[in-house]
């Protein structure tokens, strides 16, 4: 019978002194995902060494099972709840680690960061999480486990959790959850610990079954490189290629880029009657015909007119380099991207990583073998592409030097100019945002300051900061930004979507103002109401208005603070 259960790929990332195998260990055994025989195995073995039982010797049975005589680069370790079939991702080393996830040989959706909560943010912490901003990896959990040893302390969770939102927020990865558990002792991991009552989220099992799984292939936007163009007479010309994402239609207007050339499909072609289809879609290999008689040629991307790829001759990547000499710059390698090739060279190496230790280099002239570069990349000419957190398929490329593949990367974006403010963006519709900033009492100043959040522009799909050091907002939320007329959906942490306030409907969910302020809505009515007298004042909020229908408190505090540069506040407010 036919397994159509959905799968999601996670990996693990941590100090193995923090008890990344333990809580693994635990994972597998808590679902029932190792065999009773092989745990009374382990439980025997550990008697007969005198060795006390634990989760961790689990993993490492498991693992031996898996290598069947081959060595791998990356273990993969299923294990299963009643939504879904995980598989956890563990590597040995960051250097294997690194290169299987930029090759594609080991793609993580989501990824728990596990820290010790007796040691606290360490330095291995801070570079593991780093891993996942070189990566692109935007779903993630925080778990700080060993909370048996500072006694369950809610105030010791909290500080942890401060100082690592401050960190991993200057490399653009938001978490979206933080757990604290004991995993020797299985506290929060299938249900919610007594030992923690201050903890009012989910355990680390029903955590994971709220992880979104990212769309699949057939539902990501259309994308359609070209392989190659067929004459077959003087009237018909197929283009050839392979859909790696997205579907297409008979009839479906398409955009060809980079050459901006918009027609529609034709047909799509077969061999025999049997094989006629008039939809076709990710990973079928397929050839069309167009309506135009444009010059078309590989390499070229086809998509729909609304859902374009990025083009450019600039991108910021991510890349991990396997040549035999230094990467340096200004030096002349192929780009092969999709199906494009086109000379390259990079003009800013940003950053080095030494893949095994995660040491870093800034401003570098060359990146070293098995190390990983933040570089600056231009092409020869205008290409197509994606950001790699987008679709994978068009955000990863290969280097070419010579006759060899030298480097494998990840597009992790544009080269943009200088953000000066956060934003939620969707094409042409913009909602600027201070929900993100954070307000303090200086005391030394006898005044409220507020911080304005690291500037961002945040598109559809990537999540949101929604919990910072002075505000806390729920993961389903609505921010609607009554000046400019545009309302933004929040679900589990993502941005959903961005409308215009007249095609915006109330549909129960909390909303707050593009400041963060609460907005005092609870019905249809409320809502009516509200954007009635916005209306009739041309979108002016005044201070009748705002006293009516905003609460501050709601979802934020003002902290106490001698002096802004503590790193923590004294009292909360």
């Amino acid at each position: 019978m036919e397994n159509n259960r959905e799968v999601l790929k996670i990996v693990v990332v941590g100090h193995v002194d923090h008890g990344k195998s333990t809580v693994i260990g635990r994972l597998l055994y808590d679902t029932k995902s190792v065999p009773e025989g092989k745990i009374e195995r382990v439980k025997k073995t550990c008697k007969e060494k005198g060795k006390p039982f634990e989760y961790a010797y689990l993993l490492d049975a498991f693992e031996e099972e898996q290598k069947q005589g081959i060595t791998i680069d990356t273990t993969q370790l299923q294990f299963f709840t009643e939504k879904r079939d995980y598989v956890i991702i563990d590597a040995p080393g960051h250097k294997e680690f690194l290169k299987n996830m930029i090759s594609g040989a080991a793609n993580a959706e989501a990824a728990l960061l596990i820290i010790d909560a007796y040691e606290g943010v360490q330095e291995q912490s801070k570079r593991h999480g780093y891993i996942l901003s070189l990566l692109g990896i935007q779903k993630v959990y925080i778990i700080v486990n060993k909370m048996d040893l500072i006694d369950y302390s809610e105030e010791k969770f909290n500080s942890i959790k401060q100082e690592m939102n401050e960190f991993l927020n200057n490399l653009h990865v938001y978490p979206m959850k933080y757990i604290p558990i004991s995993a020797f002792y299985g506290e929060n991991m299938t249900s919610q610990s007594e030992k923690m009552p201050w903890y009012k989220g989910e355990p680390i099992l029903g955590a994971i079954d709220l992880i979104e799984k990212d769309k699949g292939l057939a539902d990501k936007p259309l994308r359609f490189p070209i392989q190659d163009v067929y004459k077959f007479d003087k009237h018909r010309r197929i283009i050839a290629g392979r859909i790696e994402s997205g579907s297409l239609n008979v009839g479906d207007e398409i955009l060809i880029s980079p050459s901006n050339k918009v027609t529609r499909v034709k047909t799509i072609e077969y061999w025999q009657e049997k094989d006629k289809k008039d939809t076709v879609y990710a990973g079928m290999s397929v050839g069309i015909t167009v309506e135009d008689e444009f010059f078309n040629k590989r390499g070229e991307v086809i998509t729909h007119k609304e859902t374009a790829p990025l083009i450019s001759d600039i991108f910021r990547a991510n890349l991990f380099w396997m040549g035999k000499t230094p990467l340096v710059k200004g030096k002349k390698y192929k780009l092969k991207l999709a199906t494009q090739e086109v000379e390259c060279e990079v003009v800013a190496v940003n950053k080095v990583i030494d893949a095994t230790t995660l040491e870093t280099i800034e401003n570098a002239e060359d990146v070293k073998t098995n190390d990983v570069g933040e570089v600056t990349i231009r092409t020869k000419e205008m290409i197509s592409f994606d950001e790699f957190k987008n679709n994978q398929n068009t955000g990863r490329f290969v280097i070419v030097d010579g006759y060899d593949v030298t480097g494998g990367g990840i597009v992790s974006g544009l080269v943009k100019g200088i953000e000066t403010q956060c934003k939620l963006v969707k094409k042409d519709l913009e909602i600027t945002l201070g929900a993100f900033d954070e307000y303090y009492f200086v005391l030394s100043e006898n005044m409220v300051r507020k911080i304005a959040a690291r500037p961002e522009s945040f598109e559809v799909g990537d999540v949101l900061p929604l919990s910072g050091d002075t505000y806390a907002f729920p993961q389903d939320i609505d921010i609607l930004d009554l000046k400019s007329g545009l309302a933004a959906k929040i679900r589990k942490s993502l941005l959903q979507d961005v409308v215009k306030l007249s095609e915006y409907s109330y549909g129960s969910h909390p909303m707050i103002d593009s400041r963060g302020f609460y907005i005092k809505v609870q019905s249809e009515a409320d809502y009516k109401k509200v954007y009635k007298i916005l209306e009739e004042n041309n979108q002016v909020i005044t201070t009748d208005f705002a006293n009516r229908w905003f609460d501050f408190n709601q979802f934020r505090k003002v902290k106490l603070r001698n002096t802004l540069n503590l790193h923590s506040a004294e009292f909360e407010i």
